[in-house]
């Protein structure tokens, strides 16, 4: 018996969360490795198009799957800080708020959002000193990831939710390419040197550009939602997309940590793969609801 614990012990202590290693220098422009970091993308985006075209139900799983990942993520990199999430809480609470998007709508989630932050800060206020500063971090993180996640889950609800999403995720793909190869070819002049040094105006204008050509062919003539809202989505990615960077990369710099996790090569972690795409969901759900009517 007690070897079993022992044992059950020790498999619990290799699977919590742990904060990922300090930052180191980057002395490549691209700022990553593109032997690593390219495959790694391609296995992402042929996994997102098999989970949306077998069974719209299939990707809402992979995204329940993914933010707990980034959940889990978060909770490691809280660490470094010595902030102790209650991460089982989250992790339900998270859940729940995701598949009852997808069920019922984004309101229930949102009542599940509040409902999992008050257990978060009752579980935690009987269990250690910190424990409200720590809950707190924890609502936080939810907000972050599970609220926002929320709204991918509410564009696959959607009528030809495959196609809304397929957009949804091009577009901040094609933001993050344009901007990095017009970043590397003639960045200059950077956007915000002190949070990320790599980001530059003129890549800036690279993703814009891609961003318009990805609307006209996704927004404009697969879902025939016409100019305005190709000009809309063209519009808001880039800007949403460079503010998700610029928060996790401020995040990161306060945690003094490098990446998120390291569970992709070339990519960093989950939350660190993601983060633009998280941004861009709430205002893109707007958006296609908007265009759609649905309002």
């Amino acid at each position: 018996m007690v070897s079993s614990s022992t044992q059950a012990a020790s498999i619990v202590s290799r699977l919590a969360p742990r904060p990922p290693k300090l930052p180191q220098q980057s002395h490549s422009r691209a700022g990553r490795n593109l032997k690593a970091a390219i495959p790694t993308a391609l296995i992402l985006l042929a996994l997102l198009a098999l989970s949306l075209f077998i069974r719209i139900e299939v990707f809402v799983g992979l995204v329940v799957v993914a933010l707990g990942i980034a959940q889990w993520e978060m909770a490691g990199a809280l660490l470094a800080r010595r902030f102790k999430i209650p991460l089982l809480v989250l992790l339900t609470g998270q859940s729940a708020m995701l598949i009852s998007t997808w069920v019922w709508g984004l309101g229930i989630a949102l009542l599940i959002y509040f409902v999992t932050c008050a257990v978060a800060i009752v579980w935690n206020a009987y269990s250690r000193a910190k424990g409200i500063t720590d809950a707190l971090a924890g609502c936080f993180s939810l907000g972050w990831i599970g609220l926002m996640g929320s709204f991918a889950v509410a564009m696959a609800a959607m009528e030809h939710g495959a196609l809304v999403i397929s957009a949804f995720v091009l577009l901040p793909v094609a933001n993050d390419t344009g901007g990095w190869l017009a970043g590397i070819m003639f960045g200059k002049h950077p956007i915000a040197p002190s949070i990320s040094p790599k980001k530059s105006w003129e890549g800036f204008v690279g993703s814009v550009i891609a961003c318009l050509a990805m609307a006209v062919v996704f927004v404009g003539i697969v879902l025939e939602l016409g100019w305005p809202w190709v000009l809309a989505f063209a519009a808001a990615t880039p800007v949403m997309s460079t503010a998700g960077d610029f928060a996790e990369s401020l995040l990161k710099r306060d945690l003094t940590v490098k990446d998120m996790g390291s569970l992709f090569p070339g990519h960093g972690g989950m939350l660190d793969r993601i983060d633009s795409i998280l941004f861009c969901a709430p205002v893109c759900y707007l958006l296609f609801a908007a265009g759609f009517g649905l309002f």
